[in-house]
């Protein structure tokens, strides 16, 4: 094994931990032991909180233009660490090298520079006018240790998502890596040594369910932000509203992309693979429901089958490489166990449907589409977090809304138009947190997150800054006359 790691990164140290357990990941592409890492426990836990408690004294009185140095620093770290954390990740989870590297490094670098340039700038204390015509101060204050609890789909990206604004605003993270995904994250502690943190600030404990339970519930965390499925999301909010502890939840998706009729299909298809897809379909933003005008259902179906079947199915480190194996077996399991209910449900199989017959080693499903889909049936409603697309015809654009609406879901969607206005209009009446326009793509500048239960709270832009602080009113009546 390549990757054998035996102590955690606590306290700004690499520290033996106090459970034996080890973990061994095990490459999706190739079914064999890629790395070990340790398991961290309850007692773990503990000591990666009392860390982060100490960091805190310190970092949270650090300048805001102090920390924004030490997180530009951090992301040149982790830019220098492209050619390995790209292929790890793409060894660990099956993610295209073509979509890992951006996703993987890049884009977290990236958003580690936006909120350092956003806690530059940031006003921490200001004067308003009271109604008393005194003054009252509102200060933003860190709102204390933050325990991030991240799924394996993207690792380092949904990490950042939480650490970037959590350390501009002066707070401390623990995070709760995914074991599938480890790995990769013991070279996110690799570039945080390198940047300087200061002790404390980040600490990284791989654990199983045990030590998420513990993290979520411990008396010294003061925040909690999880990224993974609705039922779990479920779970840690309500230890969180017991426990009054603010959360920050982003969870499942079962997206809608509504193709208009005067879409250009080829375009649209094109633009489908990244939008519904990507990352092997495990993505939770995913367009996998794709709803078409009943007068062009049948070119509509086509041009999605055509272009879901030309996607090169094969080793994830091949740059040509569209669709790379899933996660692991339980994970392809599940997906197949879909693919029989759409079958069983009356659905028609237009394309893939089994496993690659020429890959005989690896997690692989053959990119999925069904037609003839109802809106009603599992494979339209439940997600699937694999390469399964769903075709549902609609009557007229009313229609379109009420199916694309008609989920438990709303993290996402797509409008497909040649008319931008026309699909904006019909965007506004969608009960997502995010719609993209002929396509779609995260904008770390702008607050993502999701309706109904596909969570609480926002992260990206000001707005996942805002979930780190506090605010406190000083209220300053008005000085007495001399």
């Amino acid at each position: 094994m390549k990757y054998v790691h035996t102590k955690l990164f606590i306290g700004g140290f690499w520290v033996t931990p106090v459970s034996t357990e080890v973990n061994t990941v095990v490459g999706a592409a190739t079914e064999e032991p890629i790395g070990q890492t340790p398991v961290a426990g309850p007692e773990d836990i503990d000591v990666a909180v009392a860390a982060a408690r100490r960091g805190f004294v310190s970092w949270s009185q650090t300048a805001a233009a102090d920390r924004a140095d030490i997180l530009d620093r951090f992301a040149a770290a982790l830019i220098s660490r492209a050619d390995v954390i790209g292929p790890l990740v793409s060894s660990e989870n099956g993610m295209p090298i073509s979509l890992s590297v951006p996703a993987n490094v890049y884009a977290p670098a990236a958003t580690l520079s936006y909120y350092a340039g956003l806690v530059r700038k940031l006003e921490f204390e200001e004067d308003r006018p009271s109604l008393a015509k005194g003054v009252t101060k509102v200060r933003r204050e860190p709102v204390g240790v933050v325990g991030a609890i991240v799924p394996w789909n993207y690792p380092l990206m949904l990490a950042m998502m939480k650490i970037a604004p959590a350390l501009a605003a002066g707070c401390t993270v623990v995070l709760k890596p995914a074991l599938e995904t480890a790995l990769d994250a013991n070279e996110l502690a690799a570039a945080a040594e390198e940047a300087g943190l200061p002790p404390g600030v980040l600490n990284i404990v791989p654990g199983s369910v045990a030590a998420s339970q513990a993290l979520v519930a411990h008396p010294g965390v003061d925040k909690i932000a999880f990224t993974g499925s609705t039922p779990v999301g479920r779970s840690i909010g309500e230890i969180c509203g017991r426990l009054l502890k603010p959360v920050t939840l982003e969870l499942g998706g079962k997206s809608a992309a509504i193709v208009l009729d005067d879409a250009d299909l080829a375009t649209t298809a094109a633009g489908l693979a990244s939008a519904s897809l990507a990352n092997n379909g495990q993505t939770c933003y995913a367009s996998t429901r794709i709803l078409a005008p009943a007068h062009r259902y049948a070119e509509t179906l086509e041009a999605v089958t055509s272009m879901v079947a030309s996607l090169k199915v094969g080793d994830p480190l091949d740059p040509a490489t569209r669709i790379g194996p899933v996660v692991t077996a339980r994970q392809r399991e599940s997906i197949e166990r879909y693919i029989r209910s759409g079958r069983a449900s009356g659905a028609r199989l237009t394309t893939g449907g089994g496993r690659p017959a020429d890959l005989n080693r690896g997690w692989y499903v053959e990119p999925t589409v069904f037609g003839d889909v109802l809106n009603s049936m599992p494979i339209a409603q439940e997600e699937i977090f694999g390469p399964v697309l769903s075709v549902i015809a609609y009557k007229d654009v009313e229609e379109a809304i009420a199916l694309a609406n008609d989920s438990e879901y709303g993290l996402a969607g797509s409008v497909w138009s040649a008319d931008v206005d026309r699909a904006n209009s019909v965007a506004r009446w969608l009960q997502t947190g995010s719609v993209g326009i002929n396509g779609y793509s995260l904008d770390i500048a702008s607050p993502f997150g999701g309706y109904k239960a596909s969570g609480l709270g926002r992260e990206l832009g000001p707005e996942g800054l805002s979930a780190y602080l506090h605010l406190k009113s000083v209220y300053q009546p008005r000085q007495a006359s001399q």
